[in-house]
């Protein structure tokens, strides 16, 4: 798989009509504090690209998207969907299964107008630098809630809602229970250094490329600041993973070992400052405890639910207890039946790891289908050139980091955290494999 494409003149400028792909994306991004309407955002979008596409019967693809970009594009939402389908037929849960299969089906021309929106120069200018400069903001508005102890976005939003509706966007409890920074996303959606980890590629890209090493370290600094304070050791790991993947190519290897060393001592010293980050801090130390309930407190009772996830996928080998049945079928694998889970009440809602997740709920089949989209993905990469991979470096650095399998994760069948990883294979598929003439 090349990044040109057969046809020798194509018109680098996006045709008309799909010059607010861009701005679609980077609604749907920033309209993330209100999921129900960036899911609104994501469908209407889906549905105008699928009613442009057909008013055109399909005719003059390769001026929207390369070839290989239509198809790449189109295999890893594949690798993505069919498991989901497979799933259904004989889940735990067959209608939640079946009916989250056809559901899902809206991301596919969704994904298209993704690609679509990086695929010629302006386009992913846009895109890009508009994904770093949301980035920019939210980092910036975690770090006044640092000092004002509370959100000015988050509070902006919270007020219009209850302009809109007379109800708040959190409820008391959720209000009671955050036990982290929130930022914009909000108390009662506390996944703000998750998203910002996956998404800080494209903000240190743009500040390394506008303000070379002293923007990228500046941009380094403010947002692992926000990623300690905001974030799961989840978020911690992602995050050392994008300064590995982004720094090494402008620091070096020593300089870069420095910004490691910098980022250990401010661990220590928030853990000393922050109770929160102490919390967690203490948390991870309980893994060297000899007993297994240590390790599984260390771990927020981690150890439990992927126990209870290879036990599905022993007695599920093929095709899984289906897609969110995970829940559903805790009950009948749990390790410890009847003792108190350390999350607290009810069944565990998914494996929190996307290997464990995609056998557990899916079996052999989705894990196969996963390492095909993978492959092609990589295929994809080492075929391409260097301009080519310039461009997608930082989308490639996202997904990367999203998905990276040695680490725990958010529930990739979801609509949120589903929803972002395709839109990042996407961004990904539509910058490598450009449109020719860009």
């Amino acid at each position: 798989m090349t990044s040109s494409t057969p046809t020798a003149d194509i018109d680098a400028r996006a045709p008309a009509g799909w010059r607010w792909a861009p701005f679609w994306v980077l609604a749907f991004v920033a309209l993330w504090p209100a999921p129900g309407v960036a899911e609104g955002v994501m469908v209407l979008g889906a549905l105008l690209a699928i009613a442009k596409l057909a008013m055109a019967r399909f005719r003059g693809g390769v001026s929207l998207l390369s070839g290989p970009a239509w198809a790449l594009t189109s295999v890893l939402f594949f690798a993505y969907w069919l498991p989901q389908l497979l799933s259904a037929t004989d889940a735990v849960d067959q209608g939640r299964a079946l009916r989250e299969s056809l559901i899902d089906l809206r991301y596919l021309p969704f994904l298209w107008l993704v690609a679509i929106a990086v695929a010629d120069e302006r386009g992913r200018r846009l895109t890009l630098v508009g994904l770093a400069v949301i980035v920019a903001v939210w980092t910036v508005d975690a770090l006044l809630e640092v000092v004002l102890g509370t959100s000015p976005l988050f509070a902006g939003i919270d007020g219009l809602k209850q302009l809109v509706s007379g109800r708040p966007m959190c409820t008391a409890e959720e209000l009671a229970s955050a036990d982290r920074l929130s930022g914009v996303l909000g108390p009662c959606n506390l996944k703000l250094g998750v998203v910002l980890a996956s998404l800080s590629p494209f903000a240190l890209h743009a500040a390394g490329r506008r303000w070379a090493l002293a923007g990228w370290l500046v941009a380094a600094t403010a947002i692992g600041l926000v990623v300690l304070f905001a974030g799961s050791r989840a978020s911690w790991l992602t995050y050392a993973l994008v300064l590995l993947l982004s720094g090494w190519r402008l620091l070096g290897w020593q300089r870069l070992a420095g910004v490691f060393a910098f980022g250990a001592l401010a661990v220590l010293v928030l853990a000393f400052l922050s109770p929160e980050v102490r919390q967690r801090v203490d948390r991870t130390t309980q893994v060297m405890a000899a007993d297994q309930s240590g390790m599984d407190s260390a771990l927020s009772g981690r150890s439990r639910i992927w126990g209870a996830a290879l036990c599905m996928a022993g007695e599920h080998p093929v095709n899984g207890v289906g897609v969110r049945g995970f829940r559903d079928a805790f009950a009948d694998c749990d390790p410890l039946p009847g003792k108190q889970p350390a999350w607290g009440e009810g069944p565990a809602l998914h494996a929190h790891q996307l290997v464990l997740e995609v056998l557990s709920e899916t079996g052999v089949l989705g894990l196969l289908l996963w390492l095909a989209g993978a492959a092609l993905a990589w295929r994809a990469w080492r075929y391409a050139d260097a301009a080519s991979r310039d461009r997608a470096r930082p989308a490639m650095q996202a997904l990367v980091v999203t998905v990276f399998p040695l680490n725990t994760h958010l529930a990739f069948y979801s609509t949120f955290w589903g929803g972002l990883t395709l839109m990042l294979a996407a961004l990904y598929a539509g910058s490598l494999l450009a449109r020719r003439g860009d």
